[in-house]
């Protein structure tokens, strides 16, 4: 009889396999990535462009052209296209991103014939009605107004601006007036100039009929003629470091803290060093962070933190909310932190959680077809191929305490790091030290 006073046995967890995709080209130079499943119902496809940005790299135009790409066509108005793709069961998404937009349907094979076209339609002949931006710009300044409210959001903002400069797409937050600056004309433009196939690549995963690919082919490879390259500009990145930045506010009851530095992206060699020792410090329920902070203070519920990989950059950010009475005292913690990793070795016990804990994570990350394709995604974007999950995994299983200590060294700088503060402090000398 099972004994469940006594915890299973723990086992490593072996080699990782992630499959590969077909790799493919239309005739109009479209790569096309495969994910072939036929145990899976659904077919996903995803539309993948780079954004285009102008010399003002105004992120708004972008995060605006994709909320409003499936809002009218030639001839389909909003409604209809919603209603098109309910009446098939269908789901389908525009996203945007810090570098990339994409389009993504899900579906059965079955329908293809019907909603393919459709979507070329969408990416080849959308009108971007007026009616329908200005129910968008409304709404997005009455989010804003209500978001410039919330200490959290100030204090994220405030964080791009000081680590990327504000002069960026990565830096750039919004403001009402510049909602108010923004044209039909000028997201025609940017429409015309983003979604075209030069700057197009398609992931299709799940049950991939020879059917499938052959409509796919056709409405955007053969229908859809080939254009120029579509030149990239790589944003000027100018950060700013060490810096204390308070913000008071008088009636808060918590203070929002965001913490954090540029560092580097995915496609260094110590980025998945860097991950495990961000996950030791902060990104996971059992770290550092937590425990010290949550656990044993109480001074929050939550505190975290995360590094992001993006095309032309990378960052560390830590981000917690806490009573105002202890906003000085959580500061001075999270600095303890950051310096222990920095001057004294971590437990081979305390490297062993955290190696479990990522290697069932990614393990876990792997439930289906579709959770495959997006880890080949993430290195597609990085220009990379699956190979870097060998030197992840690899990496992580060969962290010891020492190595723990040099990359704190190396990226985990507390004087270096932007401290932004949005509520209330004690005392105006803790700020004056920081």
């Amino acid at each position: 009889m099972l004994n469940r006073a006594v915890a299973p046995e723990a086992k490593p967890i072996g080699d990782i396999h992630l499959k590969s995709p077909k790799v493919l080209a239309f005739n109009n130079g479209i790569p096309v990535y495969v994910f072939h499943s036929p145990d899976q119902e659904l077919v996903r496809i995803e539309w993948i462009f780079n954004n285009v940005f102008n010399e003002d790299e105004n992120p708004l135009l972008n995060s605006a052209l994709s909320a409003l790409l499936k809002e009218g066509t030639k001839n389909y108005n909003s409604a209809e296209i919603a209603d098109k793709v309910d009446f098939y069961g269908a789901f389908l998404m525009p996203e945007y991103g810090f570098d990339i937009t994409s389009l993504t349907l899900y579906t059965l094979n079955k329908h293809s014939n019907v909603l393919l076209p459709l979507i070329k339609e969408i990416l080849t002949e959308s009108v971007l009605p007026q009616k329908e931006l200005d129910t968008y710009l409304r709404n997005n300044k009455q989010k804003l107004q209500v978001s410039l409210q919330k200490n959290d959001y100030l204090a994220r903002r405030t964080y791009y601006n000081h680590v990327f400069g504000s002069g960026n797409r990565y830096g750039k937050t919004p403001s009402l007036e510049e909602y108010d600056l923004i044209s039909r004309d000028a997201l025609i433009d940017l429409y015309h100039k983003q979604f075209t196939p030069s700057n197009c690549r398609l992931i299709i995963s799940g049950n991939v009929s020879k059917s499938l690919l052959q409509e796919l082919s056709l409405y955007f490879g053969d229908q859809w003629l080939a254009t120029d390259e579509v030149p990239l500009t790589e944003p000027n990145l100018t950060a700013d470091t060490g810096q204390l930045i308070y913000d008071e506010r008088a009636e808060a009851l918590q203070s929002a803290i965001r913490i954090g530095m540029p560092n580097i992206n995915r496609n260094h060699v110590d980025y998945p060093a860097l991950q495990f020792v961000n996950t030791l410090l902060g990104g996971f329920f059992g770290s550092r962070l937590m425990r010290n902070i949550r656990e044993e203070k109480g001074y929050t519920y939550s505190i975290g933190s995360a590094v992001g990989s993006l095309k032309y950059g990378g960052f560390l950010t830590i981000a917690t909310e806490v009573g105002v009475d202890v906003t000085d005292a959580t500061l001075t913690e999270i600095e303890k932190e950051i310096e222990i990793l920095r001057t004294e070795l971590a437990t081979v016990e305390e490297l062993d959680l955290v190696k479990n804990y990522l290697s069932g994570s990614m393990l876990g990350s792997l439930e289906s077809i579709f959770s495959h394709a997006d880890k080949f995604k993430n290195v597609l974007l990085a220009n990379m191929d699956l190979t870097y999950y060998d030197h992840y995994m690899n990496e992580i299983n060969a962290m010891t305490p020492e190595k723990v200590k040099e990359i704190a060294i190396q990226y985990f700088d507390y004087s270096k790091m932007i401290k932004i503060v949005v509520g209330k402090m004690k005392t105006l000398e803790l700020v004056s030290e920081l």
